[in-house]
């Protein structure tokens, strides 16, 4: 099976290598799918993408007129792939349903205790030679503060594990609870999360159309003037311009995020400076550092995680050249 692989870091390519059990023929594109590089499928039995790549009508039309049937994602979120099309074409589309949740979960509890702790206005005053130790350097401690996680599933979790380990009170918001969370985190409704927590995290899958802003100019509203948010989800599950008004108004003392709104045209792009951000609302965000903190979508990169997406998109491939499917296939619903 010839397998172009779309979006491969050259730091990746010997996971690629070394995980590849099944011998597929691998050929593996730096670049993410876009409109322009799509014909580098040609030839190709199947393709893997990642999170960010173009796979829309026009992709998967000209897939489609190679002869490809599977375009599986080694993301856990699909929102970038047109499913409906897929389905007209007779694509089958996979995904990873799962990696490491501590890579995500690690990278948003760092996210959260350098803004608590204030490290990310330290950084930036003594990036610029003044070492004083001023009063806006001043912190609680997180073991006798408050953290809420909104979405306690797999990552969602592990985030509370992690800060009910350094003896925070760890409080969560879920439409579904279940009892083996609760020796971690106390379910409550949402709203009491917000105006007790003094760090705000939050975890949901995107669904375009149903949960665009779910966290918005009320949302801050409700949250102590000095707690950080943090979001390591989707950047479309939060206002943006609501982010810049909060901060700007002082309803909230910072906010981190390791995702923005069009990712397609700011992630895995180097700009001169932030004055070339295609989005006004992306790039008047980002001037608000150190009180917002921005990542490059960088969560799931670690190791674990790498190896996990790699193991289990070849064993989804593996599993459909044997049975015609797998069970990480996803159908479109309408």
């Amino acid at each position: 099976m010839k397998i172009v692989c779309y979006g491969v870091r050259p730091i990746e390519e010997p996971y690629f290598k070394k995980l590849n059990k099944d011998h597929f023929d691998l050929k593996l594109v730096s670049a993410f799918l876009t409109n322009d590089n799509g014909d580098e499928a040609e030839g190709m039995d199947a393709v893997l993408v990642r999170g960010n790549c173009a796979v829309n009508e026009k992709n998967l039309n000209l897939f489609a007129s190679y002869g490809i049937n599977y375009v599986f994602t080694r993301s856990v979120g699909f929102n970038h792939i047109d499913l409906k099309t897929a389905k007209q074409l007779g694509i089958q589309i996979a995904r990873v349903p799962n990696y490491s949740p501590y890579a995500v979960a690690e990278l948003a509890m760092t996210l959260g205790m350098q803004m608590f702790r204030h490290v990310n206005l330290a950084i930036n005053d003594s990036r610029q030679g003044d070492f004083t130790v001023k009063p806006t350097l001043f912190s609680r401690e997180v073991h006798s503060s408050t953290v809420g996680i909104i979405g306690a599933g797999k990552i969602g979790l592990t985030e509370a594990k992690l800060y009910h380990g350094m003896g925070a009170h760890v409080l969560a918001f879920d439409p579904h609870p279940y009892e083996a969370a609760k020796q971690y985190v106390d379910f409550v409704g949402m709203d009491e999360l917000l105006a007790k927590s003094d760090i705000v995290s939050i975890h949901v899958p995107y669904f375009p159309g149903k949960n665009d802003n779910m966290i918005n100019a009320d949302t801050f509203k409700q949250m102590k003037d000095s707690a950080i948010f943090v979001n390591t989800a989707r950047g479309e599950i939060v206002d943006t311009r609501a982010v810049i008004d909060a901060i700007k108004d002082q309803q909230i003392a910072g906010y981190a995020t390791d995702v923005v709104i069009d990712e397609k045209q700011i992630m895995n792009k180097q700009f001169p400076s932030l004055d070339y951000l295609p989005n006004a609302d992306v790039k008047e965000m980002a001037k608000l550092y150190p009180r917002v903190v921005i990542t490059p979508h960088m969560g799931s990169f670690t190791e674990p995680a790498l190896e996990d997406m790699i193991s289990i998109s070849f064993d989804n491939f593996a599993e459909t050249l044997k049975t015609g499917t797998n069970p990480n296939v996803i159908e479109y619903k309408g």
